[in-house]
């Protein structure tokens, strides 16, 4: 009888501990959830911005071309926005590689946390 309390209590102990990882491993899941989402929302932010920026440029770039006087006028005016457009391209797909690192290292820290609390 005395054997079969011990196992009952060791098999309750066992189910709480259970109980309390998936517990722990449901909260980190729903922070990571959360910062994932948030990091989305930014770099969804970010490129509608450099969406929006670009256009303008492409606009102005335009409204430059249709007034020109000469060729050389014409193909100065379109390397100039080539050379932009590579430049702003460039540093925009940075920010974007950084957005994106920042969102796997933030969105990782809540299960990497509950890995090391449940260990």
């Amino acid at each position: 009888m005395q054997d079969t309390n011990r196992m009952a209590d060791q098999a309750n102990r066992m189910a709480q501990q259970a109980q309390e990882r998936f517990q722990t491993g449901l909260e980190a899941a729903g922070k990571s959830f959360a910062e994932a989402n948030k990091n989305f929302q930014a770099l969804a932010a970010e490129i509608m911005n450099y969406s929006k920026t670009a256009f303008d440029d492409a606009m102005r770039t335009w409204e430059q071309l249709i007034s020109v006087k000469s060729l050389d006028q014409a193909m100065q005016i379109q390397s100039d926005y080539a050379r932009r457009v590579y430049e702003n391209h460039m540093a925009e797909l940075s920010k974007l590689g950084e957005i994106t690192t920042g969102m796997v290292r933030d969105s990782s820290k809540p299960v990497e946390e509950a890995i090391k609390r449940s260990t």
